[in-house]
């Protein structure tokens, strides 16, 4: 009744020709002499996602980009979905805050094995809106102002921006390509960090590493003499890794993922993040989940029902149906988690040899939707692209890839901390887990640059 009441007394006051001094305020009061935007908020309002993809859609292209499928999940997951949707009225209302019961019966029995840990429904996984929630819950529920945490570079580029919304300092930390031979592919393996390099990063300050295995962009699968080097130093400075593992079902070549809080000293220090969007290639359903020991998952147990409390229950209900399935096909041919991967490699070779076919240098990536390709040779034919001088080179490339060769990519140097930027500014992503209709496109708009010899 107030409310309708206030509403009618502005509309009256707006409509009268007499009450000249009470309009005045009305209108004053629009502009607030307070500053409305959180500190928390400075300097991370800028996206560049947003930019490439408006540029994207004023010249048509082929939306290399973007990290998502863009073909259907297997039947069985949309036949969950389906189920889910028309079955059980009560799956139209909410669930448990903190979980579906039977996704979080499958996950633990499904991740328990994985990690050695005879993982608690109630108190070792915690299902949250996608793994970026997953993510933002972490860094809230852990990170006081002042704290440092550590994120490998190029790193996801939400973690910078995350940690400093919570009042953290990022402290960064490169991987680094290991330099060959003119003509030799090398692989996101190649990519190392330096020992001594990240043991220095370590202060009494740090509360928190963050690992991406695989790692987006680059498609580095971290082995295990790498997470050991690690783990090693979040023991001894005893340190909690934030441990991303969305592609972990996304490797290529044979390689194997292997999760850090497996290792020595680290399950009780470790929170694991995965992502039924990466999982069944279903990235709009925004159903994660983070893993771990009770002690850490209660803090992010009261972020999450103090801000989104709840998941969508129908996606919920249908990731744990398609995780029935998956388990009964564990280690078969038929499972999915065999089949997407061996599918998706064949895509990537088909992208590096497009993609050498026009003078690009593809690092051959072990895992996840992407790989980067070194674009140094551009740099010296075209070093003049339109641009400010102080916009990095893969930026004003990808603009260019995007208005003269229908091609979008992203610019790695996105994913580096500003202080890098400039070094790894030759690198642009792509992304290759793309149905067929995109993958010709993609080639016929690679063979008409390679005939186009006269634009250099």
């Amino acid at each position: 009744m107030l409310r309708s009441s206030t509403i009618f007394l502005g509309q009256w006051l707006l409509r009268s020709k007499k009450p000249a001094g009470l309009r005045r305020s009305l209108s004053q009061a629009d502009k607030m002499s307070k500053a409305v935007q959180a500190d928390r908020l400075e300097g991370i309002d800028k996206n560049p996602w947003v930019e490439f993809v408006q540029l994207a859609n004023e010249y048509p292209s082929v939306n290399l980009g973007q990290g998502f499928p863009d073909f259907a999940p297997p039947d069985f997951v949309q036949e969950a979905f389906q189920k889910a949707v028309s079955g059980d009225v009560m799956l139209n209302q909410y669930t448990q805050a903190f979980g579906h019961p039977p996704l979080v019966k499958k996950l633990s029995q499904f991740f328990g094995p994985l990690l050695g840990q005879e993982l608690v429904p109630q108190r070792n996984v915690l299902v949250t809106v996608g793994a970026y929630g997953a993510l933002f819950t972490a860094f809230q529920a852990l990170v006081n102002s002042g704290d440092e945490v550590i994120i490998i570079e190029p790193y996801f580029d939400c973690y910078e921006p995350m940690v400093r919304m919570a009042g953290g300092h990022p402290v960064f930390v490169p991987l680094r390509p290991r330099v060959t031979g003119g003509g030799e592919l090398f692989s996101s393996q190649d990519w190392q960090l330096d020992p001594e390099e990240l043991a220095s990063k370590f202060t009494p300050r740090t509360k928190a590493v963050v690992l991406n295995t695989p790692n987006n962009p680059l498609g580095k699968v971290f082995s295990q003499e790498e997470l050991g080097l690690l783990a090693a130093l979040c023991v001894q400075h005893d340190v909690v890794c934030i441990s991303d593992e969305v592609y972990q079902w996304l490797v290529y070549d044979g390689r194997e993922h292997v999760s850090i809080a497996t290792l020595p000293g680290m399950w009780e220090r470790t929170l694991t993040i995965g992502s039924a969007g990466k999982t069944f290639s279903v990235t709009g359903w925004k159903v994660g989940w983070v893993l771990g020991p009770d002690r850490l998952l209660k803090h992010l147990r009261t972020v999450h029902q103090n801000s989104v409390y709840h998941c969508a229950t129908q996606a919920q209900e249908a990731v744990a149906e398609a995780w029935e399935r998956e388990m009964a096909h564990q280690g078969q041919p038929s499972s999915y988690f065999v089949q997407l991967p061996q599918a998706i490699q064949q895509k990537r070779d088909r992208m590096v040899r497009g993609l050498l076919s026009v003078g690009m240098r593809p690092v051959i990536s072990q895992g996840t939707y992407f790989l980067i390709a070194d674009i140094s040779t551009f740099k010296d034919k075209m070093p003049d692209l339109p641009g400010s001088e102080e916009e990095p080179y893969d930026s004003r490339f990808v603009k260019w890839m995007i208005k003269n060769r229908g091609l979008m990519a992203m610019p790695v140097s996105i994913f580096f901390s500003s202080a890098e930027k400039r070094n790894f500014d030759h690198y642009i992503r792509f992304c290759f887990v793309k149905n067929e209709a995109t993958l010709q496109a993609m080639d016929e708009k690679l063979q008409a640059w390679k005939e186009a010899e006269t634009d250099f």
